[in-house]
């Protein structure tokens, strides 16, 4: 494969001159590492996705004003409590409503589009908000397979995570402008893009968003390292394979124009409450809906009432027990506990959280007490 390992030249909050596309998070407050946000757009029953768009404006500034470093959204189809299917349009929405944290994708799934209309989705996005754009991108469909293969207007689904890597290096290729003479796309350009450069009178962005590559197995792992590139892993749905990921990325790393050394976030489920028992009372929701959407009956997050009152057969609740072990979830000391712990035992560069609950309000609570139990900055 050819080698894609390009200058990814950028900037924006947490960027430095020897990190200037801000990849690097700084740590603040008492933290060990930066923390981050990961944001599903989660629908809860009794709510409209247009109040589940609201809270993630409501999470991105609190979030925002407490010093996290990034804010990304996933994408996920055919699921009624996940509002997150279009991560371009919900992040144009964010930055509108921000001004400083890095926004992103964690991810877009790249073989459900083709290269160049994600190149245009986040040269656009990098033009509304320089400097603050990340361009994560994994490989899986993000929903079932009937799902994708509307999507893709193709049933040849094995084919498309198989092609990764040559879509990766055809989106680089468009971000960059750089496809050599006599290639079928070399007279093809992304806008916004660094055509725009060459025209006359034309002036060069001095950003592109930085590209992240994200899993939860070994591919990505392996590749992200091979390229030079930054990595996240989802820890919190496939934590058994974190560690042996993580250790796979940093054996596997080359030094870029990228990173001259590996870097590496985790996506990790956190949710603290004013006391134990209400943290355990909103994890609950998550646990319930992940049990429903593991045997094909995906819906809105189920209400604390709902999760409390459900009857788990005894496979549902082994199920929801394994889930909730990999779910940091308590007082905030408990959960500051536990993330330290987890960063600890990972070597994690970047702690990214993601709080699942059916309220807002718990979410947001959940922010407020993690940056308050970490002595974060309060810019508000």
């Amino acid at each position: 494969m050819d080698d894609i390992r390009g200058d990814q030249t950028g900037g924006g909050t947490g960027g430095s001159p020897a990190d200037p596309d801000g990849i690097r998070g700084t740590a603040a407050g008492t933290a060990a590492v930066p923390l981050s946000v990961l944001d599903l757009v989660t629908v809860g029953q009794g709510r409209t996705a247009s109040q589940a768009l609201r809270t993630s404006v409501e999470i991105a500034k609190l979030t925002e004003s407490r010093g996290f470093h990034r804010f990304w959204v996933a994408e996920h189809h055919s699921m009624p409590g996940v509002a997150s299917s279009s991560p371009a349009v919900i992040l144009a929405h964010i930055a509108a409503h921000t001004e400083r944290i890095r926004l992103g994708s964690g991810g877009v799934m790249l073989p459900n589009h083709a290269p160049l209309v994600i190149a245009e989705q986040f040269g656009t996005l990098e033009a509304m908000a320089p400097g603050r754009i990340d361009l994560g991108l994994g490989r899986a469909p993000g929903t079932d397979g009937a799902t994708a293969a509307a999507l893709r207007r193709s049933d040849r689904l094995n084919e498309g995570a198989d092609d990764f890597p040559q879509q990766l290096m055809e989106l680089i290729r468009f971000l960059d402008d750089e496809f050599p003479d006599g290639h079928p796309y070399s007279r093809i350009h992304a806008v916004p893009g660094p055509v725009q450069a060459t025209a006359p009178g034309g002036v060069q962005s001095a950003h592109r968003p930085p590209v992240w590559l994200l899993g939860s197995s070994g591919f990505s792992a392996r590749l992200a390292g091979t390229l030079g590139l930054p990595f996240a892993f989802a820890h919190h749905f496939s934590a058994q394979n974190t560690v042996p990921a993580l250790d796979l990325y940093r054996e596997s790393f080359r030094p870029s124009a990228v990173l001259d050394a590996p870097y590496a976030l985790i996506g990790v489920s956190a949710l603290a409450a004013d006391d134990e028992r209400e943290a355990r009372r909103q994890v609950l929701t998550g646990a319930l809906s992940m049990v429903r959407l593991r045997t094909g009956r995906p819906g809105l997050i189920p209400s604390p009432e709902e999760a409390a009152a459900y009857d788990f057969s005894p496979m549902e609740r082994e199920f929801v027990d394994g889930w909730l072990a990999n779910v940091v979830h308590g007082t905030a000391d408990a959960v500051r506990g536990g993330l330290d712990d987890l960063a600890k035992r990972t070597g994690a560069d970047e702690l990214m959280i993601t709080a699942n609950a059916h309220g807002g309000e718990a979410r947001l609570r959940s922010y407020e007490l993690i940056a308050d139990a970490y002595g974060l900055p309060n810019a508000a």
